[in-house]
């Protein structure tokens, strides 16, 4: 089992960091389980979907402990996978799984009105972002 980083504890990290191969199911690693139940729900639809075009959803970063982002509330998941991204930025708003920063194409947010209206404009990256401004 290859560790991003911190400790490994069951089969994930206590502190939110994810082994390799984690994906939008593996709701036993606290990365994932954190999650919103929103976006976790989303998550798993979109997933799903995004199957039957050969795309798996991996987890390279959702709910964790250190740092202040809406990670630490379990509003956010970054996204890996070979297509993931990409296949998310096509289809994801009909989720409501929104791209909320220009520079990170990994990072996704639950945005329900997104159903309806589409995805908001993005941040260009977290500096613009008025929650993280204290």
């Amino acid at each position: 089992m290859t560790v991003v980083t911190g400790t490994v504890v069951a089969s994930g990290t206590a502190d939110g960091d994810v082994t390799d191969g984690t994906t939008v199911f593996d709701e036993d690693v606290p990365a994932v389980g954190k999650l919103d139940p929103g976006l976790g729900d989303a998550l798993r639809k979109a997933a799903g979907d995004a199957a039957g075009d050969g795309v798996e959803f991996r987890v390279n970063s959702g709910w964790r402990s250190p740092e202040t982002s809406e990670h630490v509330s379990g509003d956010a998941v970054d996204l890996g996978g070979s297509g993931a991204a990409e296949w998310l930025s096509e289809h994801g708003a009909r989720y409501g799984l929104c791209q909320i920063y220009a520079n990170e194409p990994w990072h996704f947010e639950l945005r329900p009105a997104a159903v309806d209206r589409g995805c908001p404009a993005e941040y260009a990256d977290p500096t613009e972002d008025p929650r993280l401004q204290k």
